[in-house]
C-alpha cells in the first residue's frame, strides 16, 4: 500500500477546490506529510466515484451465449472498466426475475456467489444489489437468507409485469423474445405472467412482511421506477427510503419532501433527458430533488454527468461532484468515503485539468487505474 504526498494539484476538499497537498498512508487520508512527494500540477484530485446502481457489468459476464465460461474473469474485466472511469466503489445491480436469461435466479446465484468470493481480492470495492421482481411470491420466505448467503446489504424492488395489457387480455409485447430468454414456450411464459398478475393483491401483503424483516436486519431498500406520489407513499410506509429513477416529478417530489432519497441515472443527465421520456434528471437536480446519480447502464456517464452539472453552472464543483461521491456514499451508509478529509479512505479520482479525463484512480490508497503522462509522475 502506497504512502504518498500529492502536491501541486487542485484538490476538492470539504470546502471546495484548493491548491495544496493531499497525503495518504495505509489506505487513509492523513493531515501531515508522509515523505514521498508526487507533483500533480495540471491535475484535479477528486473523491473517488461511488456508483449506487449499475448493470453495465452484464456485457462482461454474458457477452454472447456461452462465451463467458469463467465468471470470475468477467468480474475482473468489470473492475478494470470501473477503475478506468474513476469509480472506487460500485454496486452491481443484478436481477432476480421471472424474465429469465441474465435476469434469472440461477444467473443471479452465479453472479452473487462469484462476487462474494472474488471481490475481497480486488482493489475496487465491488458490492451487489439484488433487483427483485415483486411478483415472485415463491421466493419471499427464503429471500432474507439468500441475501445473507450472498453477503448483500441492498435490495431494490421492481415490477416489470405489463399489468395493463394482462388486465385487458392483450398479449404482452415481445412475448416470444421473453420466452426464449427464459427457456419457456410463449404459451408457458404467458401463463406464468397471467398467474403473477392474478396474485397482485397478495404481493402487497407479502411485501409488507418482507420489508419489515429486511428493515429489522438493517438492509438498505429501494423502489424502482415509481410513477406517482401514491407509489412512493406506499414504499415509504414499508421503510423503503430510496427512490431509484422515479419516472415522474410527482414521485420524485414525494420522495424528496418525505424524507427519502432520490437516485437518478447519469445517462439521463448526459442525454439531456430520459430515453423513455420520463422526468428529466437535469430538472430534478435544478429543483433540488436529486440526491445521487448512478451509472445505470453506462459507467463513463457518472463522471460526465457531474462535470456537466458543474460546467453548466447548475452547481459548483463540490455540489456537482457530491452527486457521484458523498451523496451515494450516504445512501449506502458508508461514512468512511465520499469526501477527501483526514481519516477517510484514500479513494481518489484524478483528472487531467485540461481534458477532464480520468488519469488515475486510487481505491483505499491502492492504484486501480493509471494511464498516460500521469504515470511518469508517480514512477519518477
Amino acid at each position: 500500500m502506497l504512502n504518498l504526498d500529492l502536491t501541486g494539484a487542485q484538490v476538492l476538499g470539504p470546502d471546495g477546490l484548493h491548491v495544496g497537498p493531499l497525503s495518504f498512508a495505509d489506505g487513509r487520508i492523513v493531515d501531515a506529510p508522509v515523505g514521498r512527494a508526487v507533483n500533480l500540477d495540471g491535475y484535479l484530485v477528486l473523491p473517488g466515484i461511488v456508483d449506487l446502481h449499475g448493470d453495465g457489468f452484464e456485457r462482461h459476464l454474458a457477452p454472447r451465449r456461452g462465451a463467458m465460461k469463467q465468471m470470475a474473469e468477467g468480474l475482473r474485466a468489470v473492475e478494470a472498466e470501473l477503475a478506468a472511469n474513476g469509480i472506487t466503489t460500485a454496486i452491481l445491480a443484478q436481477f432476480v426475475s421471472w424474465e429469465g436469461g441474465v435476469r434469472s435466479p440461477d444467473f443471479a446465484e452465479q453472479v452473487f456467489t462469484h462476487l462474494r468470493d472474488v471481490a475481497p481480492g480486488m482493489v475496487t470495492d465491488l458490492r451487489g444489489q439484488i433487483r427483485f421482481e415483486t411478483g415472485m411470491l415463491e421466493l419471499y420466505e427464503d429471500l432474507p437468507e439468500r441475501l445473507k448467503a450472498w453477503g448483500l446489504r441492498y435490495i431494490v424492488f421492481n415490477d416489470h409485469l405489463p399489468h395493463d395489457r394482462l388486465a385487458d387480455g392483450r398479449t404482452p409485447r415481445r412475448l416470444t423474445a421473453m420466452a426464449l430468454r427464459a427457456g419457456r414456450s410463449p404459451e408457458k411464459q404467458l401463463e406464468l405472467m397471467q398467474q403473477m398478475h392474478a396474485q397482485r393483491d397478495e404481493v402487497a401483503v407479502a411485501l409488507d412482511r418482507l420489508c419489515a424483516r429486511l428493515a429489522a436486519e438493517g438492509i438498505a431498500m429501494g423502489s424502482h421506477d415509481d410513477r406517482s406520489a401514491e407509489d412512493r407513499a406506499r414504499w415509504s410506509a414499508r421503510g423503503v427510503s430510496v427512490a431509484e429513477f422515479p419516472e415522474t416529478l410527482d414521485a420524485a417530489e414525494a420522495a424528496a419532501t418525505g424524507g427519502g432519497t432520490v437516485v437518478m441515472g447519469s445517462p439521463n443527465v448526459v442525454r439531456g433527458g430520459s430515453h423513455n421520456r420520463n422526468v428529466s434528471a437535469v430538472d430534478l437536480i435544478a429543483m433540488g430533488y436529486c440526491d445521487a446519480l448512478a451509472s445505470d447502464y453506462h459507467y463513463p456517464s457518472l463522471r460526465r454527468a457531474a462535470l456537466m452539472v458543474w460546467q453548466t453552472g447548475m452547481r459548483d464543483l463540490a455540489g456537482a461532484w457530491a452527486l457521484v461521491s458523498s451523496g451515494p456514499a450516504a445512501v449506502l451508509g458508508l461514512e468512511d468515503r465520499g469526501v477527501l478529509a483526514p481519516g477517510k479512505r484514500a479513494d481518489l479520482c484524478i483528472l487531467n485539468r485540461d481534458s477532464l479525463r480520468v488519469a488515475a484512480t486510487f481505491a483505499g490508497g491502492r492504484v486501480s487505474y493509471m494511464a498516460g503522462d500521469v504515470a511518469e509522475r508517480f514512477l519518477a
